[in-house]
């Protein structure tokens, strides 16, 4: 429901595009890796990964279960929450390693939280937690990078801010862009595979961030 949702209203907000750089179906039970710089951007990448058949389950922040409505549609989804600096961490790894055994697609952000800064350009991934690199070797899945630019436009900086970026969005109409990787294996260690999933989604956000005009430098 939340992936059809983001497809339907997306479009009035914005401009999105998408490019992909491997043809045909992912393999079942995949891992989608996205970086993440605005309460915005989940929209975009679920709205991409619909073009190309994917409706995966989400590593969610644990406080949007407490929002009304929000909250039982990501129950009722299947999706998952992540209870940040708590004894139940792990739980959300566990959870997306069953998802992944079973044949379901996962999305995760492997920053673990969203950047401070307050203005709209977009940058590159910042550091990347383990849980990623973790979850690949429990599991063995093969791991999507995906890159998006652009929703920073939508919204970023403080909830006003925020509120007045989705507002005036359909005046705007802001260019959008996801680019969808191709698949890699993570290599084994935890150090090296986090670095080389960075790597990946580094490459995939400066592909997105091109096609909507921002630098794509790093840093």
């Amino acid at each position: 429901m939340l992936t059809r949702a983001a497809a339907v209203l997306l479009p009035l907000f914005g401009r999105l595009t998408v490019t992909r750089e491997a043809d045909g179906p992912f393999a079942p039970g995949s891992v989608f890796v996205a970086n993440h710089d605005s309460p915005a951007d989940p929209a975009l990448v679920l709205a991409a990964l619909r073009t190309a058949g994917v409706t995966p389950v989400v590593l969610a922040t644990a406080g949007l279960w407490r929002v009304p409505l929000l909250g039982r549609a990501l129950s009722k989804g299947g999706h998952i929450p992540v209870h940040r600096r708590s004894a139940r961490a792990a739980d959300a790894l566990d959870a997306a390693a069953e998802a992944v055994r079973s044949g379901r697609h996962v999305l995760i952000y492997a920053e673990g939280g969203l950047p401070l800064r307050e203005d709209a350009a977009c940058a590159a991934p910042r550091p990347f937690r383990t849980g990623l690199a973790r979850l690949a070797a429990a599991t063995g899945a093969a791991v999507v990078p995906v890159g998006q630019a652009g929703a920073r436009r939508l919204a970023s900086g403080p909830a006003a801010k925020q509120l007045a970026g989705v507002l005036t969005a359909p005046v705007r109409r802001p260019r959008l862009h996801v680019h969808i990787g191709r698949p890699v294996h993570l290599p084994p260690g935890t150090s090296a595979g986090t670095e080389a999933a960075h790597r990946a989604v580094s490459a995939a956000w400066r592909q997105a961030a091109r096609a909507v005009g921002e630098p794509s430098h790093d840093g």
